[in-house]
């Protein structure tokens, strides 16, 4: 062993990188990790590997954002019942306190 090593030109992290993935730390229920760990080991996988399957398939099944053109479909299609049921509860309100006096 030398007496003294020269760390000058070294950098912290993994000594070999890998590929496609990076290091995180995130903070995750309880209930959540105990969950997929349980699920891992059945499996005979690893939790994480399995965490981020679903992840993906989460991602995948998932549209992407929300558009101008998707917004104006949804209103056209759900503002006529919104606005009947409203209509009709204004209109029990009224009678109703029509009915009081």
């Amino acid at each position: 062993m030398r007496a003294e090593y020269d760390f000058s030109k070294g950098k912290r992290g993994a000594v070999i990188p890998q590929r496609g993935k990076t290091r995180i730390s995130i903070f995750i229920d309880n209930s959540v990790l105990d969950e997929f760990r349980m699920r891992a080991e059945k499996a005979r996988t690893g939790y994480q590997t399995m965490m981020n399957d679903a992840l993906r398939k989460h991602l995948s099944e998932t549209e992407g954002p929300l558009t101008e053109q998707t917004l104006r479909q949804v209103l056209r299609q759900e503002m006529p019942e919104y606005l009947r049921v409203l209509t009709t509860a204004s209109a029990r309100t009224r009678a109703k306190s029509g009915a009081c006096r």
